[in-house]
Order: C-alpha cells, then sequence, then structure tokens
C-alpha cells in the first residue's frame, strides 16, 4: 500500500538517469479489495495534450471500471475526477491550475469526492510543491510511471481519508495486461514504446516520460490482432519518439520498419504511428509506407526549425538539409505522402535570417499542414535559462508570417483531392451538423458526406465534390 509518511515527490535529476540495461516488464494484477469498491459510483477523466495521454486514461477507465465505477460526462455526478495533464507548453499547464480551481467547489458539495492530478505535469517537481502549497482540494497525485497503482491510490484515499502524492521519477519501466477502456469502436491506440532519449532543449518529456523502451513485438502483435478480430479498422502506434522503436532490445536488430511489415499481415486495414523524429527514421520504416497495404500514406513529421544553428541549439541531431534528405526518400517510397509537421518560432537567438530559413523549408517540403507554436520556457529544461532576446511582437508576426504559408500548403493540398474518390472512415456526425458524416481519408484529411449513420465505423468511398482549406466536401460512391 502507499507510503504517505513522506510525500514522493519528482526529482529532475534522477528523471534524467539513462543506462544501457533493459527495462523491467510488469504485469498488472487487480487488487481484490478495490474490485468492488466502485459499485454505484461514477468517474470522469479529462485528457489534455497528446494520444500517449489519451491511450493512459483508457488505461485508467479501465482500471476504474474494472473496480466497479461507470464513466460520466457529469461532474457533479462524478465520485472520482481525474485530470491527466499535459506540460508541453506553459498555456496547457495554466489551463489546468484554473480548471482546479474551478472545480474547488464541488469537494465542498462532495466531501467524498476524490480529485486527481495526473500525466506529465505530475511529473514536474514544482508543480507538486504548488499542489502541497495551494491546492488542498487535490486528494491523488501521480505521474506517468504509475498510473497501474491507481486502485491502491483510491483504495487509500478512501478509506484513510488522506491524501496520496505518489511521483515516481525513474527511468521507467513496462507493465502489460493493464485493461483499457476504448473511446473508440473502431479506431485504437497501440502504445508500442515508452520514453524519450532525445533531450531536445526546449522540451519536457524526456523528464516526464522516461527512457526509451520499447515493448516486446510478440505483446504487439497479440493486442493488434485481438483488435483486429474484434473489428476495428485503424490503429495507431504510439511512442514519444515512435521511430526509435526496437533500438533498445536485441542490440536493434528489429525496429518499427519490422514491426509495419509483420502488423501489416495482421488484416487491419489502417496502420498510422505517432511521434516521429526525423532522427531515427530508418530506411525500413520508409520502405514500409511502400510495401505495406495497410500503413497509410501520412506521416507527421515534426522539423521544429528551418536553421541549422537553432536546430543545433535545440539539439535536435539533424540538419535542413538531413532533414530534406528523408523528406526526399520519403517522396521517392510514396510519391503522394501527405507530410505534416511541428515548428516552433521565437527560440532564444533565432535571428530572421534563422526564420527565413524555415519559411523555405516549409516551401520545398510542400507540407499539407503544420502545429505551429511561439516558444515556450519549460522549467528545468537548458532552454528555460537560455536569453530570450526577441521581442513578444516580433515572434506574433513571425508566427503569423508562418502560418500564411502553412494554410497556402493546407489549400494546395486540399486541391489535388477534387473530383477523386477517397476512402473514408467515417468518424461520427460533423460537429456543425449532425445530418453530415464525417471522417479520415488514407491521407488524413477531414471529409464531410451526406450518409446514413449506420456508415459510421466503416471504411466508405466518397468522391470529393469540393475542397476546403481545412477540410474536404463530398458523395458517398453507390
Amino acid at each position: 500500500m502507499v507510503d504517505i509518511d513522506k510525500y514522493f515527490k519528482p526529482d529532475l535529476k534522477k528523471a534524467r538517469k539513462r543506462s544501457q540495461t533493459e527495462a523491467e516488464i510488469l504485469s498488472f494484477e487487480m487488487d481484490d479489495r478495490a474490485k468492488k469498491l466502485g459499485i454505484g459510483k461514477k468517474y470522469k477523466i479529462q485528457t489534455y495534450g497528446c494520444q500517449g495521454n489519451e491511450a493512459d486514461s483508457e488505461t485508467m477507465a479501465g482500471i476504474l471500471e474494472n473496480m466497479g465505477y461507470v464513466a460520466t460526462q457529469d461532474e457533479l455526478e462524478a465520485d472520482v475526477i481525474l485530470l491527466n495533464t499535459c506540460a508541453i507548453r506553459e498555456n496547457a499547464e495554466n489551463r489546468i491550475w484554473g480548471e482546479l480551481g474551478r472545480l474547488k467547489p464541488l469537494k465542498r458539495r462532495n466531501p467524498d469526492l476524490l480529485l486527481g492530478l495526473c500525466g506529465c505535469m505530475a511529473q514536474e517537481e514544482k508543480v507538486v510543491n504548488r499542489i502541497l502549497e495551494k491546492y488542498d482540494q487535490v486528494d491523488l497525485v501521480f505521474g506517468t510511471h504509475n498510473l497501474h497503482k491507481l486502485q491502491e491510490y483510491i483504495l487509500f484515499a478512501y478509506f484513510n481519508k488522506e491524501r496520496v502524492i505518489e511521483v515516481y521519477s525513474e527511468e521507467g519501466n513496462i507493465v502489460e495486461n493493464l485493461p483499457k477502456s476504448r473511446f473508440n469502436g473502431y479506431k485504437a491506440f497501440v502504445n508500442i514504446m515508452f520514453g524519450c532519449d532525445e533531450f531536445c532543449t526546449y522540451c519536457i518529456v524526456p523528464y516526464t516520460r522516461g527512457k526509451e523502451r520499447s515493448r516486446a513485438k510478440e505483446d504487439i502483435i497479440k493486442e493488434v490482432t485481438d483488435l483486429y478480430n474484434e473489428g476495428y479498422q485503424e490503429v495507431t502506434l504510439l511512442g514519444q519518439n515512435v521511430n526509435a522503436y526496437g533500438k533498445d532490445r536485441n542490440n536493434g536488430e528489429y525496429t518499427l520498419g519490422d514491426l509495419l511489415v509483420e502488423l501489416d499481415k495482421v488484416g487491419i486495414p489502417r496502420i498510422r504511428f505517432t511521434t516521429s523524429h526525423p532522427h531515427d527514421l530508418d530506411q525500413k520504416t520508409i520502405d514500409a509506407f511502400k510495401n505495406c497495404k495497410s500503413v497509410m500514406p501520412h506521416l507527421h513529421l515534426p522539423v521544429q526549425s528551418g536553421s541549422n544553428s537553432v536546430l543545433k541549439k535545440m539539439n535536435r541531431h539533424y540538419t535542413k538539409e538531413m532533414y530534406l534528405e528523408v523528406i526526399n526518400r520519403l517522396k521517392i517510397a510514396v510519391p503522394d505522402i501527405a507530410l505534416t509537421t511541428d515548428i516552433i518560432v521565437g527560440f532564444p537567438t533565432e535571428s530572421n535570417e534563422d526564420f527565413l530559413e524555415t519559411l523555405d523549408l516549409v516551401k520545398q517540403v510542400d507540407f499539407e499542414g503544420a502545429y505551429t507554436f511561439i516558444f515556450s520556457k519549460r522549467a528545468g529544461t537548458p532552454a528555460a535559462k537560455f536569453e530570450d532576446n526577441i521581442p513578444e511582437e516580433e515572434k506574433k508576426n513571425r508566427l503569423q508570417a508562418l502560418n500564411k504559408v502553412v494554410n497556402e500548403g493546407y489549400a494546395r493540398a486540399s486541391k489535388k483531392y477534387a473530383d477523386k474518390v477517397v476512402k473514408v472512415l467515417v468518424d461520427g456526425t460533423s460537429k456543425a451538423d449532425d445530418n453530415t458524416l464525417a471522417g479520415y481519408s488514407e491521407h488524413n484529411k477531414l471529409v464531410n458526406f451526406k450518409g446514413d449513420k449506420s456508415l459510421i465505423g466503416k471504411i466508405v468511398d466518397v468522391k470529393i465534390t469540393e475542397t476546403r482549406t481545412w477540410f474536404l466536401i463530398g458523395e458517398a460512391c453507390e
């Protein structure tokens, strides 16, 4: 059970540790004392951030439902509320602080409510200290390495009426046999590895998620096979640095490209993967795009900057020229591949010439979309100590100029699909019109079309009749 004589707070120095030993494989087991605790009770999980956080929320939901809890979207009904947080940017954290304040009155209304904060924010020492000092309404704080102990934390907090704060700062292990309550019945996230060893100077992820560690291929193949047998149409393979899969096991002889080839044989119609790092995108993975029918022709490949001097300060391990060479090999393998990216502007010391190099790269690659951001300092990272010598107004001007070029790429890419038939996995109805269906094409384009709701969860041929910057409009083929 949880030791509450002292709080287990995160430690950045420990979180930075890396060794050559393989991660320990643990197996999850339900605690008999927890199996009926949640009967008659409800839970709500609020998820912020990346697909990895969404996958973690599915695991926590699985644990809660195995305890007897039932999901609710009404926080007034909830007996447990968990905020699964993101630490990638400052505004994401500020949003969480506001949410914790907003939820505080619920504790007065229901003293038995358990309010928890987990995920990447919980791995930051400054966050835990702030919780201890100012947020006494928070009952549970746990990080990314120990979400499998959720049942224990709830048991202790519920029966002892004391808060639990336990955050591990470690390289990390792998926990198999975790229950999952998947939020989607035809698209699934599958973790294939965890952690990141890149240590980009602006990024907190290596500290919050631990070292790179890969699941055994047999466990991944079994999970995807089970999903296929259950009728799933698409899986997205997840890792903080997914292209590094396998490099920590068996001398790195079996990597992501090999795994994609084997998963292609399972029969599931669609396979995607994220998040990719250009430094680890090898030829076997590129070949899988060409040779594997189920691997979709879309890749999100963050570049962050087009300036070699900025890339060096970011510790990205590649140059502009190296990135463009990888893009060239991808386009040779799959000429119509859709490429999207992440870009940061206003990184400390970024000159106007550096920024123009980024614009040049964006135009050369002809990205079909991008997530663009102004640099955000993250406490504990090397870049947080860099002199921020760029005026805020200049950062905003650069972001605006970049977005103009990116949006032109969005629109240009959409026009390529005019009058073509694309295969759409139907997600549901459009947010703007309940009578319109919406889903994504093989190239990850949002497509809206009229159709019966019985098509939800199926792959449908749709002829594109109109193109917009952000989405396509079509008609279902007979």
